[in-house]
């Protein structure tokens, strides 16, 4: 497939819901023991999934019809030492050879590693040009875990960034200081499609599901949230919750009462 082509297996109405099952090689994942059921659990309303590649060589067949991208860094918390926030260990070839959509790795500008980290994100999307293979680029001011410098003017910086260096695709955190619809102004500066993670778990349905909904109604193409699905006490259900938000453009009050409905 060209780059399109594995781009629109994500984005298939322009939107996605993407489900990170990445975070076994950061934190301790409580939750996500067995992360091949859980897909089989949560894949009627997703779009696709990122994954390390462990995972993606053992969940192929499983994934029919769904966006696969790789993970191609090992990422952590930790601010100071060799190896502080991302190292990359793969790219796009290793995607090739599992048959992955796309790549993702962490961009962290303002970080102490930021001279490493850049040139690894300008080397994946190089390489990338050669094989059609989408680059997402996960851009987050100074780091993972850094929720307080995620405001609007560092969060609008970074996306920036990362659709100046040739991401296909940016993914970053929803400001802690957005009001409504202050979020546009990440978005109508960039040409490429932004979508937003989720962070750690927050253990309110109404409030991910609110945020998602401002989000989406200020131009974001989508969601990347892992541990607010993966942790929750019905995946499946918030995950077709946040997509009814995304694809069928209902209400944030609608999806939190979809809530309370059978699984199909």
């Amino acid at each position: 497939m060209n780059r399109q082509e594995n781009l629109e297996i994500f984005f298939r109405d322009g939107k996605t819901v993407i489900l990170p099952i990445d975070h076994g090689v950061a934190i301790p994942v409580p939750g996500m023991e067995n992360p091949f059921a859980l897909i089989d659990a949560v894949s009627p309303y997703v779009d696709g999934y990122v994954m390390n590649l462990g995972v993606a060589m053992r969940a192929a067949d499983s994934m029919a019809g769904k966006g696969i991208c790789l993970r191609t860094d090992v990422y952590n918390t930790r601010m100071t030492g060799d190896g502080a926030g991302s190292i990359n260990v793969y790219g796009v070839e290793e995607a090739e050879a599992v048959g992955a959509n796309a790549v993702m790795n962490m961009l962290y500008p303002n970080s102490i590693s930021e001279r490493v980290n850049f040139q690894e994100c300008a080397d994946i999307i190089r390489s990338s040009m050669d094989l059609d293979i989408p680059v997402i680029i996960e851009a987050l001011p100074y780091g993972l875990g850094q929720t307080d410098k995620y405001t609007l003017e560092n969060v609008a910086f970074a996306a920036r960034l990362a659709a100046e260096l040739g991401a296909d695709v940016v993914k970053v955190p929803y400001p802690v200081d957005c009001k409504p619809g202050e979020f546009r102004k990440v978005v109508d500066q960039l040409w490429v499609p932004v979508i937003i993670l989720g962070g750690a778990s927050l253990n309110d349905d109404a409030a991910l599901l609110k945020m998602t909904e401002d989000a989406m109604e200020a131009g974001a193409s989508g969601v990347a949230i892992g541990r607010n699905v993966w942790q929750h006490q019905n995946p499946a259900a918030i995950a077709r919750s946040l997509s009814a938000i995304v694809h069928e453009d209902v209400s944030a009050l609608e999806a939190l009462a979809l809530m309370k409905e059978p699984l199909r």
